[in-house]
């Protein structure tokens, strides 16, 4: 159980100290990162060990995960906002980290399965008490910024993920690469444990916080009754249901469409995920306070993802269908810098939506929508529609191999157009935002 005790004195804002704290949760979030989506490079081999088919992947490498992480962030979101956030992240960390070492005993479909859910469990509580900690580290003028550095760990961890995975799956076999990638999670839980400290709450706002914080049905009900909460949270689910779900099968789509190996798809993706995915995530942040600042309008916190959201698509296009692999991968490396633009500026503004009691709870609600729709449902949607298009070619008279990177090429070319919708949304989220902020400052 954590305990629940008086906050670690915490240096004043201006210190070096806030940087060290946002750039080891940077760090975390790559671990985190690497566990979730080591499955992702090491696909393929598992499918020819096992036989599954592209809807059994899309399960293992989306809702198997997403069901758990996404439903338990809510009571553990709950008792961040209540309790010591440091001592949440550190027991996370060792939990998923041993899950992920175990995936590689799997022998059957269930094994892993069951794996992917203990993972789940434990990256549950890494998030939420993230977010809440940077928000009290960080103003609001130096928040999305702040945020966007964390975010840049899913694609750092993409990157180690990719790389070390896949040449740990070349020499040694998939297996040894979740012994790999698992192991260093368990001392980093340690490392968080004893340098985190527990800054007071609204310590970067200059306002004392709630005593207690509020019920969760009190804090789902006003979020709720936001307006730009509601159109926020359907466009961050809709840009992860197309991330997660294009994302989640960028290997096997390289590997059957252009002929690349194993190999070869952990090098190229690991160096795109750590140029095109770090420096886009990076992006989006800094734009989004740059601009807010510069012309005193809230509204780019929200414009600035949505408009990258929207030149995604056309560059996605272009990725899929193109004939020639060296584009193809120049296409990936450039639509994925605007893909990933959201991530800062949209987990920044649910902050500006809640109370300093509610940090972590306003977290896990928006990332209980994301994952859900976005991690849960992406790529098994992905799987399902692939293995149908499948099928229709096979009934056209195209061969095995040919109707298997046909149908995958169709699902992912259906899949990103659903951005346009997300891009809708944004804009629509960014029409309220400085109400609903107001309204947030002055409850």
């Amino acid at each position: 159980m954590v305990q629940t005790g008086p906050a670690t004195p915490t240096p004043p804002l201006n210190s070096r100290y806030r940087w060290y704290v946002v750039w080891l949760l940077f760090v975390v979030y790559v671990l985190n990162f690497v566990d979730r989506q080591i499955l992702i490079i090491l696909m393929e081999p598992i499918r020819l060990e096992f036989g599954f088919s592209d809807r059994q992947l899309g399960l293992l490498g989306g809702l198997a995960f997403a069901l758990l992480y996404s439903t338990l962030g809510i009571p553990i979101a709950r008792l961040a906002d209540r309790s010591n956030r440091v001592n949440i992240i550190s027991i996370s960390i060792f939990v998923w980290s041993l899950a992920t070492v175990l995936t590689g005993f799997a022998r059957t479909f269930g094994h892993l399965l069951l794996a992917r859910v203990a993972v789940g469990i434990g990256e549950a509580g890494c998030s939420p008490p993230a977010y809440s900690l940077l928000a009290d580290y960080f103003e609001r003028d130096k928040r999305t910024t702040a945020f966007s550095i964390y975010s840049m760990g899913i694609y750092g961890g993409v990157f180690v993920g990719f790389l070390v995975g896949a040449f740990v799956a070349e020499h040694w076999g998939w297996r040894a690469a979740f012994f790999v990638v698992g192991a260093p999670g368990l001392l980093m839980a340690l490392v968080v444990k004893f340098t985190l400290r527990e800054p007071p709450r609204g310590l970067a706002d200059g306002r004392a916080p709630q005593a207690e914080a509020p019920p969760v049905r009190e804090v789902i009900g006003s979020l709720a009754g936001k307006q730009t909460f509601r159109h926020l949270a359907l466009a961050a689910a809709l840009h992860a249901f197309v991330g997660y779900g294009v994302n989640g099968f960028h290997p096997s789509f390289l590997i059957r469409t252009h002929g690349f190996t194993v190999g070869e798809v952990g090098v190229v993706l690991s160096i795109v995920a750590a140029v095109s995915g770090v420096g886009g995530t990076w992006l989006g942040g800094y734009l989004a306070d740059r601009f807010t600042n510069l012309w005193k309008d809230v509204r780019w916190q929200l414009w600035v993802p949505g408009i990258a959201t929207l030149i995604n698509v056309p560059l996605a296009l272009m990725a899929y269908t193109w004939p020639d692999r060296t584009v193809v991968v120049g296409l990936l490396f450039v639509s994925l810098i605007f893909g990933v633009m959201y991530l800062g500026p949209t987990f920044a503004t649910i902050q500006r939506l809640v109370s300093s009691r509610e940090r972590a709870m306003g977290a896990a609600l928006l990332l209980l929508v994301i994952n859900l729709v976005g991690l849960g449902l992406g790529p098994w949607l992905v799987g399902v529609v692939s293995d149908l298009m499948n099928q229709w070619y096979l009934g056209g008279g195209a061969g095995a191999v040919t109707a298997k990177a046909a149908g995958l090429r169709a699902a992912l070319v259906i899949m990103v157009c659903v951005n346009v919708w997300s891009f809708a949304h944004y804009m629509l989220a960014a029409r309220t935002l400085e109400r609903d902020s107001r309204l947030e400052e002055d409850r």
